[in-house]
């Protein structure tokens, strides 16, 4: 049963993949913060990678695995507490990088480990439940969407270092 399951996730994701990773007008993938503006499901994640000033490492060469949380998983975050780190740059950085790792890390190699070390500096934990991954108790709801640069996973919540 999870082998089909996880075959038929796997069609799923290859299908949502198409529809956030379509190449640009010189039919080069995008790259991360191109692939994540053209999804439209994380307008919060973006304004906060500009404020940050993380746009162009994002854009960088890398590769970067990026644990990306929707709209939805910031709507989750207190206005109060999202706009302190909206206007600390220093604490919204250390945030962010916290949700990168450096490398292309596929759905299927991910799966495979028990924790990640982030851009931040401390790890995630990664954990596999009911056929379920969970990062740091966000569980990832899309894998594997490809970027020139690198590799978005999606996840439900915002996760904070400890």
């Amino acid at each position: 049963m999870y082998k089909i399951t996880q075959t038929m996730t796997v069609g799923l994701f290859t299908l949502a993949l198409s529809m956030f990773a379509g190449a640009d007008h010189h039919g080069m993938k995008k790259d991360i913060v191109d692939t994540a503006v053209a999804a439209g499901d994380f307008n919060t994640l973006v304004t906060a990678v500009k404020a940050a000033g993380l746009v162009e490492t994002l854009k960088g060469e890398g590769p970067f695995t990026v644990f990306a949380p929707t709209d939805a998983a910031f709507a989750k975050v207190p206005t109060e507490t999202l706009n302190a780190l909206l206007a600390d740059k220093a604490a919204l950085a250390n945030v962010l990088t916290y949700h990168v790792v450096a490398g292309k890390v596929m759905a299927a190699d991910v799966v495979k480990l028990t924790s990640a070390e982030t851009v931040q500096g401390q790890a995630v934990s990664i954990e596999v439940k009911g056929g379920k991954v969970y990062v740091d108790g966000a569980q990832v709801v899309t894998t594997d969407i490809k970027a020139s640069n690198g590799v978005i996973h999606v996840i439900d919540a915002v996760i904070l270092p400890k």
